[in-house]
């Protein structure tokens, strides 16, 4: 009987089209958090220093601190990756004065809406659902499709009685 040998390799994510050494700090930390939260957060946090315009960085962060239940400070990143994404965009830093485009913009832009829905959800679960709901109505204005996922997040403030 012939042994097989199994080479396993762990799984990546494309985070699309990054430097080289941004992407090998990305993956590792998404590797990393599976045992060590701490050290998952260091190395997001040293490829943000080191490539702050990279916009898959806030996300990596967002993302944990939210799964954490560290609300404020996902809450604080998302916001510091909505001021990038929306600077990248050409669009205000504010994004009640954002403006639907068509068709919905690809990027920094979606990436920004994305992030948008994000705080949503961040605001729904720090029981701020006036903001979350303000957040909702601006998504429903800027994405009516609901190309970026809002409408999950919509149903779950409704069903929390949030709007």
């Amino acid at each position: 009987m012939q042994m097989l040998e199994l080479v396993s390799e762990p799984d990546t994510i494309n985070f699309g089209d990054l430097p080289e050494e941004i992407d090998a700090l990305l993956q590792q930390g998404v590797a990393a958090y599976r045992r060590d939260h701490a050290r998952a957060d260091r190395l997001f946090r040293q490829a943000l220093a080191a490539a702050p315009q990279e916009l898959p960085t806030y996300f990596c962060l967002y993302k944990i601190h939210t799964y954490q239940g560290h609300l404020d400070e996902a809450k604080a990143v998302a916001e510091l990756g909505l001021d990038e994404a929306a600077r990248q965009a050409g669009w205000p830093a504010d994004w009640r004065r954002w403006v639907p485009h068509d068709p919905l913009p690809d990027g920094a832009g979606r990436f920004a809406l994305y992030t948008l829905k994000a705080l949503a959800f961040i605001h729904l679960r720090k029981n701020d659902s006036d903001g979350a709901a303000e957040m909702l109505a601006a998504l429903r204005q800027l994405d009516p499709t609901g190309a970026v996922g809002w409408p999950v997040v919509a149903a779950l403030a409704e069903g929390l009685g949030a709007q």
